[in-house]
């Protein structure tokens, strides 16, 4: 699951304890195969089955064997497959270079470039101390960052790629930075930046690095430069498997099962700066095992009624990226959808509490039918009404698709290294996927469902947020610089102040924004209340509005 969120209370509806259920033999079967499927998906083997990694690929291969064991159909844009790109930021290529005086520096230890370099090269006799055309220009950082030290406004790559800006207008043909001071600048290469590029190269050269090359600044030195950036690509891979019942209508079901591979991408929630692997036996080895059992079951089934896609994300710990490329190139006719059901994280049933959260409750008005008339007394139900969240049913509920959302809830495991096999529900979650196939037998009474609009969840965690929040649904997929909002929430500040879906956000108050994590630094700035101008793009024209928090 991508991230923590919070579950409006609708109704409860309490149900009978799990523990007065015997199994019968088709039960226990159940419970075998769940167990089956989460051990191999959980183990160590796939090393967290990070999007687009080794171990997401036999995860994958897993999946597509067990829907050809079924009997389904395969039903991706290569075969059972559906492969997208995904956008991993920027990376230092190999041909980049930087030679002072014959002496070859090594990339990393004596420089590196900024993300906001350009890939460009140049050549020349220069002297540090002279800014002159057609050479590169020497910038030593010590002046700003002595004056601003106490400036907690201060953005110092705001800074460099001003100057190195301003240094290209001048006839620089690439721009040095080095500190001679004593103050930290933590200045750093950050692939996830998604700044436009400066004119010129843009390269640090470390202290040591410079003390040893450039240590007289009235001399003349030979300097040889090269960058090289490029955009960093991996590709991840749906899984798609379809029953043709030749019916008007389909049901589409699906569960992500990547996980956080190493914790690679920053989003885990461990601390302590070690290489783990991050198994994912909840989230969400538990709504994939699921999927793949409900497939069994639904092909087994009379009822033809409805045609059935199982759809299998990856990269939805990315930010829903599997599910909303599928979204935007459908390997079905979208229009026949009658609703969409997402498993996540459904491997922890509570056997005290018994707590099941379903959410997309209010998308449309058979669910509050359907649940009235249920009697199936094992669980104490929470529903949410929002179509959106943290998982991939917000990439249909965006298609105007009637979605439900299945989830056990958070727990002291998740996104850590311990959430592990032995710790799943299995009885719980077989419970769980009978009760998911009665709402597929009772929707089977019923044409396609009428869909419904409902207000908008957060997606972004609040704890890195602080209690400033915009309102906005951001699109994790885009790959410029900035954030895109995917969805604006009603009566939210954006909302309030004039944004709409679409928008590119570009700057909050002082702040720019650049990438995600810097959308997400900015806000923590700002408490509710608080009122500031935010810079943002639509189409081709830059915006300026006042938001109140």
């Amino acid at each position: 699951m991508l991230a923590r969120f919070s579950v409006i209370i609708l109704a409860t509806v309490s149900f009978l304890p799990l523990s007065a259920q015997k199994l019968n033999k088709a039960d226990k079967a159940i419970v075998s195969n769940l167990q089956s499927h989460i051990r191999y998906l959980a183990d160590d083997k796939l090393e967290g089955r990070r999007a687009g990694t080794a171990g997401e690929k036999l995860a994958s291969e897993y999946i597509s064997n067990q829907f050809q064991t079924l009997g389904l159909l395969a039903k991706g844009d290569e075969e059972w497959y559906q492969p997208f790109e995904i956008n991993d930021g920027r990376q230092i290529n190999p041909s980049t270079h930087f030679f002072i005086n014959g002496a070859d520096l090594k990339l990393e230890q004596d420089f590196f470039p900024l993300a906001s370099s350009a890939s460009k090269s140049t050549e020349a006799a220069v002297s540090m101390a002279l800014a002159e055309k057609g050479v590169p220009w020497f910038f030593d950082l010590k002046d700003v960052l002595e004056e601003n030290k106490n400036n907690p406004h201060f953005d110092l790559d705001d800074v460099i790629k001003t100057k190195a800006n301003k240094s290209g207008e001048k006839g620089a043909t690439a721009f040095i930075v080095y500190n001679s001071s004593s103050i930290a600048d933590n200045v750093r290469f950050n692939g996830k930046d998604r700044v436009a590029p400066a004119t010129v190269p843009v390269l640090y050269i470390t202290s040591d690095a410079r003390k040893k090359y450039l240590s007289d600044i009235g001399a003349t030195h030979d300097i040889k430069l090269k960058v090289d950036i490029s955009e960093k690509m991996r590709v991840g891979h749906n899984v798609v498997g379809y029953i043709d019942n030749k019916a008007g209508t389909t049901i589409v079901l699906g569960a992500h099962y990547d996980h956080l591979g190493y914790g690679e991408d920053g989003n885990s929630m461990l601390r302590t700066g070690e290489k783990l692997i991050h198994n994912g036996a909840d989230d969400n080895a538990s709504g994939t095992s699921a999927l793949i059992e409900l497939a069994r079951m639904l092909k087994l089934s009379k009822n033809k009624k409805n045609n059935y896609l199982f759809l299998a994300f990856s990269a939805e710990e990315l930010g829903l990226n599997g599910s909303k490329y599928f979204t935007e190139h459908p390997t079905i006719d979208l229009a026949t959808v009658s609703y969409m059901i997402n498993m996540d994280m459904v491997g922890r049933l509570n056997d005290s509490s018994k707590a099941l959260q379903v959410g997309g409750y209010g998308t449309s008005p058979w669910w509050g039918t359907l649940f009235a008339k249920m009697h199936n007394k094992k669980f104490n139900i929470k529903f949410d009404s929002s179509g959106t969240g943290p998982s991939d049913h917000t990439s249909f509920y965006r298609k105007d698709i009637p979605v439900l959302f299945f989830f056990t809830g958070l727990h002291s495991d998740y996104h850590r290294p311990s959430d592990d096999f032995d710790k799943i529900n299995y009885t719980g979650e077989l419970q769980i996927l009978k009760l998911v196939v009665r709402v597929i037998e009772e929707s089977s009474k019923q044409n396609k469902l009428v869909f419904t609009k409902t207000r908008e969840t957060q997606s972004s965690s609040t704890a890195r947020l602080g209690s400033a929040t915009m309102g906005i649904m951001p699109d994790y997929t885009f790959s410029g610089s900035g954030v895109r909002a995917d969805g604006v929430s009603e009566n939210r500040p954006a909302q309030k102040a004039g944004l709409k879906a679409g928008d590119v956000i570009v700057k909050i108050g002082d702040y720019n924004i650049t990438s995600m994590d810097a959308y997400m630094q900015a806000l923590s700035k700002f408490k509710k209340g608080d009122k500031t101008t935010v810079t943002y793009k639509r189409g081709n024209d830059l915006e300026e509005v006042e938001v109140i928090f």
